[in-house]
C-alpha cells in the first residue's frame, strides 16, 4: 500500500508539474495569442466603426456642401432673372420713351411742314389772284381805252406800237 501511496503521490506530482509546464509552455502562450487576436479583432472593429462614422459624417458635409451650392446656384440663377427683368423693363420703358418722343417729333414736322405749305399755297394762290387781277384790270384798261379812242374818233394803230 505504501507503494501503491507512492505511486499515487509520484502520479500527482507528475500531473501538477505536467500543468505547471502545461500552463506556462502552451496554455500561457495560446492564451496570449488568443488575447491578441481578440484585441487585434476589437481594433480592426473599432477602426472600421471609426472609419464608417468618418465616412457618414464626410458625406452629410458632402450633401450639405452639395445643398448649400444648390440653394446658392437657384439664388444666383433668380437674381440674374430679376436683374434681367429688370434691365429688359428699363429698355423697354426707355424704348416706349424714345418711341413717344420720335412720334411727337414727327407729329410737329408735320404741322411745321403743313403750316409752310399753307403759306406756301396762300403766296401761290395770292399771286394768281394779283396776276388775274392785273389781266382783268389790264383788260378792262385796254377795252376803256380802245372805247375812248373809239369814241374820240378813230383809232391810230401806228401810235399803240
Amino acid at each position: 500500500m505504501l507503494q501503491l501511496n507512492m505511486n499515487l503521490v509520484y502520479t500527482i506530482i507528475n500531473l501538477i508539474v505536467l500543468f505547471l509546464l502545461l500552463r506556462h509552455f502552451l496554455i500561457k502562450p495560446v492564451s496570449n495569442i488568443m488575447e491578441k487576436r481578440r484585441q487585434m479583432i476589437a481594433d480592426g472593429l473599432q477602426g472600421a466603426q471609426d472609419a464608417q462614422s468618418d465616412a457618414k459624417k464626410m458625406k452629410q458635409e458632402y450633401e450639405d456642401a452639395l445643398k448649400g451650392a444648390k440653394l446658392e446656384s437657384a439664388a444666383i440663377v433668380e437674381k440674374a432673372r430679376s436683374e434681367a427683368k429688370t434691365e429688359y423693363d428699363r429698355i423697354v420703358s426707355e424704348a416706349g420713351s424714345k418711341a413717344g418722343d420720335l412720334l411727337e417729333a414727327a407729329k410737329e414736322n408735320v404741322r411745321i411742314e403743313r403750316e409752310k405749305t399753307m403759306k406756301d399755297l396762300q403766296t401761290q394762290i395770292a399771286g394768281l389772284a394779283m396776276a388775274s387781277a392785273e389781266k382783268i384790270v389790264g383788260d378792262k384798261e385796254q377795252n376803256i381805252y380802245d372805247q375812248f379812242l373809239g369814241e374820240v374818233g378813230g383809232t391810230d394803230e401806228n401810235t399803240d406800237k
